[in-house]
């Protein structure tokens, strides 16, 4: 394979990831505001793996100067997926298809706001730290790359509201009551900011 090969190879890869992540962050949107909840956690089964085939795409142009903030970031991301998809495919395969008992149910079901929904939280925090390193990392040559950079580093302020609020315990007073339309017209305000992160990332790639 020549080294132009290679290139391209690369290009399409982190193509690829970015629009993953655009189509999985849409698509998790729309299953939100129909209360579509098998749908919502079958994309984001998926979104991780266009994560980091984005956040690779990223580390690969990386300069040697800035190669330990895209370390970082990378291998934040592979962490960020570990949580989601275990968190996510627990929904799926165990919930969805065994009867659990009260204990477990509260621990397992993401609904409950328990040990599960813990875990999620602290997945999309990673996540967060994720996206700051790799926006630190950048340095862009145009409009469109200095868009990315700058949503991407201002998506790590995410990292202390989904780490720190879990620990105050105010989900946990959420199960006992509620139809859960804040906290998924919350989530909704989370596509809408991180949309065009996929959207850019999408157009950086295909204009390299």
């Amino acid at each position: 394979m020549s080294k132009a090969d290679k290139m391209d190879l690369n290009k399409m890869l982190a193509k690829a990831g970015s629009a993953i992540v655009t189509v999985t962050v849409f698509l998790f949107a729309v299953f939100l505001i129909i209360n579509f909840s098998m749908g919502s956690y079958f994309v984001c089964l998926i979104l991780p793996i266009g994560f980091i085939m984005m956040t690779a795409g990223l580390h690969n142009e990386c300069e040697d100067d800035r190669m330990v903030a895209a370390n970082i970031g990378l291998i934040l991301a592979a962490v960020y997926a570990t949580f989601i998809m275990l968190v996510y495919f627990s929904q799926l395969t165990t919930v969805k298809n065994e009867q659990l008992n009260e204990q477990a149910a509260k621990l397992l079901e993401f609904g409950k706001f328990g040990l599960i929904f813990n875990y999620d939280l602290l997945g999309y925090g990673v996540m967060a730290l994720s996206t700051f390193f790799t926006g630190l990392s950048m340095k862009p040559n145009n409009k469109t790359d200095k868009w990315l950079k700058a949503l991407l580093m201002i998506h790590g302020v995410f990292y202390f509201s989904c780490t720190f609020m879990p620990i105050t315990g105010m989900f946990a007073k959420m199960s006992s009551g509620g139809d859960g339309i804040g906290g998924r017209l919350a989530l909704v305000a989370w596509c809408v900011y991180f949309l065009p992160i996929g959207i850019l990332s999408f157009l950086h790639f295909r204009n390299k």
